[in-house]
């Protein structure tokens, strides 16, 4: 599949945190010819084997899971009050169109019901009002029901996950715009990876962890580490692209336009230094154009790996994204093949 379609696809899955089985399903659909072995944990997380020479295991992991919503209560006329799934700037969250997933149809295609989160017009707000954010206790989602038990009746219970969401698009030739760019663009990377490999044997066995829960808490990677006990790991990002007015350039995490971020330390850990070398000598010679994450922002899966049973060899590679945990990611196409070049190139050439 061509990288602008495979994103469009990956951005537009429904794959809130605790619900990732819409996208699960359709990245599973994706890798299955390439690999030699799938399946998915008790928690969700989709794994796949691609046996190599030796028994050394290499683990790369992207997340599969987005930031979203909750419903949390249905109003006797018919609205929806909801809570948070994952980290949001609720300054960004009224009056935004949403995708509910109900549990009504098939596991991996659930139907949809689809509405806004309201917002008061500025002509009977008060000063006070018009001066400060909403909460997001004030907030509501409209779904056109009259009523508790019309809202009901089109499938609606508490619980059911919901997600800010407008269809990816490209904007030219280098700039895609979607929501879940962190962290679709990262199951991109190991999709194109998994492809460019398919018929050649590596030197270890490869095992590619697409994890669930990353935004409530690493709680995917965290397991999935533990049972496929990797040797060395790759943590694929879409990380913090921050080269925009009102942002000094020393506090920009990453920039887009510059390649693949290497990440040297952030929250969640202090990268081994041999595998961030290992990076940084497969891009300058094959030319990949690389720059590094500054520290200390974030954390990624990352930080769970490298802590799993005896510790881990850990790195951590970036696609660098604008506006991340928003509706609207914005990244660079030449950005994401740079990134995808590297981890193949780093692959082939890797000895265990």
């Amino acid at each position: 599949m061509e990288s602008i379609e495979l994103l469009k696809s990956l951005s537009d899955a429904f794959g809130v945190s605790g619900f990732e089985g819409e996208v699960r399903g359709l990245i599973r659909q994706l890798i299955e010819p390439y690999v030699d072995e799938l399946q998915v944990d008790p928690l969700g997380n989709l794994i796949a084997t691609k046996r190599g020479r030796k028994r050394f295991k290499m683990m790369l992991d992207a997340h599969m899971d987005e930031i979203g919503l909750m419903i949390s209560y249905i109003e006797e006329d018919g609205y929806l009050r909801f809570t948070a799934i994952g980290g949001w700037d609720e300054r960004i969250i009224p009056a935004q169109a949403v995708t509910i997933q109900t549990r009504k149809g098939a596991k991996e295609a659930r139907l949809k019901v689809h509405g806004v989160i309201g917002s008061a017009p500025p002509h009977i707000l008060k000063k006070e009002e018009l001066e400060r954010p909403l909460k997001l206790e004030e907030m509501f989602i409209d779904i056109g029901a009259s009523s508790r038990a019309e809202a009901e009746e089109r499938g609606i219970k508490i619980g059911d996950p919901a997600v800010i969401h407008y269809p990816c698009e490209r904007l030219n030739e280098l700039y895609l715009r979607g929501k879940a760019l962190d962290d679709r663009a990262g199951c991109a990377v190991l999709i194109k990876a998994l492809e460019a490999l398919k018929d050649e044997e590596l030197d270890f066995t490869l095992v590619c962890n697409f994890a669930v829960g990353e935004e409530v808490g690493l709680r995917g990677a965290r397991t999935a580490a533990y049972q496929i006990e990797p040797d060395i790991a790759i943590a694929i990002e879409g990380t913090i692209g921050a080269d925009m007015p009102g942002v000094p350039k020393h506090k920009q995490p990453a920039a887009l336009g510059r390649g693949p971020a290497l990440t040297v330390a952030d929250r969640s850990i202090i990268v081994n230094r041999e595998l961030l070398e290992a990076l940084e000598r497969t891009a300058e010679e094959n030319e990949i154009p690389y720059q590094y994450k500054l520290p200390v922002y974030g954390g990624t899966d990352a930080g769970e790996i490298h802590l799993s049973r005896g510790g881990v060899r850990t790195a951590v590679v970036s696609v660098p994204c604008r506006y991340i945990h928003s509706p609207h990611s914005l990244l660079r196409l030449d950005d994401f093949e740079a990134t995808v070049r590297l981890i193949v190139v780093f692959l082939r050439n890797y000895r265990a």
